[in-house]
């Protein structure tokens, strides 16, 4: 029986990867063309191409997306997206769950060394080298600038993989010093699911299933300036750390 299990993984595993390589090898040379366009307009036709990238891949692969509001976005409105980060799922299932307005997502640098792949990402996300100062004070100015053309962005303030066995591990200040200075709300997102169908510790982990996102109340940054940052930003980490230990969410107490 495990050898039969251990079969129809790596067979399943194999099947999700060759669809992937043929929509990254599909979309590429729209990416091309869009990126003609500029950063603005390129950036938002580059980010309803993944959406479609998105809807066939889950489609084909057996994952089953569903969208659930405690709180509804408001298309009119732009929003610093944050979320938890515990699953390599996490990237594709953004496009999954914010659907009615154009985002940019900022990204970890190294995701441009995946052929073809980090090309596309690197069109449509605003790329960051954490272990550069000048890198992230960069990437800040790029994400005002963004914001400042009505379009949202979507920020794991956790940084990286969140190995610890509790519901977060700490936020980085990035997000929250964006959401004050813009005067941007905070509109937090619970990936429920990822962990489950793609766990952090291996690629071969991946499985279908159901995806829950679900979409808390926006979190408005008035009354709020930079002397009490760390305040707005632990009141966003305990509300999200609460509603993640409500679900039950299946990495706590895991290592």
């Amino acid at each position: 029986m495990k050898v039969w299990f251990g079969i129809t993984r790596a067979v399943y595993f194999v099947y999700a990867v060759l669809w992937f390589v043929i929509f990254t090898l599909a979309a590429f040379p729209l990416v091309i063309v869009f990126s003609l366009f500029g950063k603005i307009t390129g950036g938002n036709l580059i980010c309803r191409l993944v959406w479609v990238w998105a809807d066939c891949w889950y489609f084909l692969i057996g994952i089953r997306h569903q969208n659930l509001f405690e709180s509804h976005c408001d298309p009119a409105k732009t929003y610093v997206f944050v979320s938890n980060h515990i699953s390599y799922l996490d990237i594709p299932c953004i496009f999954k769950s914010i659907r009615k307005q154009p985002f940019r997502v900022l990204a970890k640098a190294d995701l441009k060394k995946i052929p073809v792949f980090g090309y596309i990402y690197s069109r449509g996300a605003v790329m960051v080298d954490r272990s550069s100062t000048t890198q992230r004070a960069q990437s800040v100015r790029e994400l005002k600038k963004i914001l400042g053309h009505r379009i949202s962005v979507f920020i794991f303030p956790e940084g990286t993989f969140n190995e610890t066995g509790d519901p977060l591990k700490s936020f980085y200040d990035g997000a929250f010093r964006i959401s004050i200075q813009t005067q941007t709300p905070i509109k937090p997102v619970l990936f429920l699911d990822n962990y489950s169908l793609m766990n952090y510790r291996s690629v071969f982990s991946l499985k279908p299933g159901k995806s829950r996102v679900i979409f808390l109340e926006e979190i408005s940054p008035e009354g709020f300036t930079l002397t009490g940052l760390n305040l707005f930003k632990e009141h966003v980490y305990r509300l999200m750390d609460q509603r993640l230990r409500d679900h039950q969410a299946a990495w706590i107490g895991c290592r």
